[in-house]
């Protein structure tokens, strides 16, 4: 009985081990940290003739897996594929000035290895500001099948323009507190990406989030700091705060009811009786993807929510056509 005790104690320290060894594994990055903000320029055909009207997009892409998004079913390359003809095709109709995307791959293994920004830039979009997120050996999401948790996982938020963008920063939103340890060694970080884009020898502020999806508080903190940041930008320059907030227009006690109180900020594509949903795509009922702008420094145009991408991500984008004052 001893031997066996010893036996044992001996398995639990080995496979204890084991899991540590593993765990530092799975949660070490691929990148220096440096790397998770960067600013590119491409040198790819480009028009921006647009008679002083311009268009800015903001899409949470669902790394282009549709519906699957979040769910545990194996998602084969030609769904991928398929998804990406799609939105450049779409992407080629609407030609937006400014692209912001929310849960973009950067040539991960999920998403068979393709950039996808880089192939959306090629339409014409040489300025791009990028913010790693996510940046994984194993991620243990969706829970089945174990084979899809292996493999890099690189993704985050990037703005892509065809006007320059002159000054960038990545800011890390509040993590969940209470989050046990392995669960927030591998969960992505939030962002707010802080762009500087010059249009007409102007400088607008673009201000790209992708909010908490799953804690409520923790989502409340980020939206304050937010705010901060775009209340700190907003009288002097042009501003416009846009992406994937997580927050449902029309539950009374939502933190964005904190947005649409705002009387000197306009909200684009949106009106209260009838808020345009973007989620999901494929039976859309909540309105959480948002547009927000300067009503002093920005003249709204038109917008709409651009139901023509179909279930290529489970989100639907926006867009806002818009002049400068």
């Amino acid at each position: 009985m001893k031997r066996f005790f010893k036996t044992l104690s001996l398995f639990v320290f080995l496979l204890l081990i084991a899991f540590a060894l593993f765990f530092v594994w799975a949660s070490s990055p691929t990148m220096e940290e440096n790397q998770y903000e960067k600013l590119i320029t491409k040198e790819y055909p480009t028009i921006t003739d647009n008679d002083s009207v311009y268009s800015i997009v903001t899409y949470n892409i669902g790394y282009l897996s549709g519906m699957t998004n979040n769910r545990a079913v194996a998602k084969p390359k030609e769904l991928f594929d398929k998804n990406l003809e799609i939105v450049t095709t779409e992407f080629k109709k609407v030609n937006a000035d400014i692209i912001a995307f929310q849960e973009i791959d950067y040539a991960a293994a999920r998403s068979y290895d393709v950039d996808q920004q880089d192939e959306i830039a090629k339409l014409g979009y040489n300025y791009i500001a990028e913010g790693t997120n996510w940046d994984e050996t194993y991620v243990p999401f969706p829970y089945w099948p174990p084979s899809m948790h292996f493999g890099r996982m690189h993704s985050g938020q990037s703005i892509i323009s065809k006007y320059p963008i002159k000054e960038y920063k990545r800011i890390v939103l509040e993590r969940v507190a209470d989050a046990p340890f392995y669960r927030d060694a591998l969960y992505i970080e939030r962002l707010a990406q802080i762009t500087k884009i010059i249009i007409e020898n102007k400088e607008v502020v673009v201000i790209n989030v992708h909010l908490e999806a799953f804690d409520k508080t923790t989502r409340v903190n980020q939206f304050n700091a937010v705010l901060e940041l775009f209340n700190s930008y907003k009288n002097e320059y042009p501003t416009i705060l846009l992406g994937d907030f997580n927050s449902r227009a029309r539950d009374k006690e939502a933190i964005i009811q904190k947005m649409f109180a705002l009387e000197d900020v306009g909200n684009a594509a949106f009106n209260t009786e009838n808020p345009g949903n973007t989620f999901d795509s494929k039976n859309p009922i909540e309105r959480i993807d948002y547009i927000f702008y300067t009503k002093n420094s920005i003249e709204y145009v038109n917008g709409k929510v651009l139901t023509q991408f179909g279930e290529a991500s489970d989100h639907i984008p926006v867009e806002m056509r818009f002049k400068l004052k």
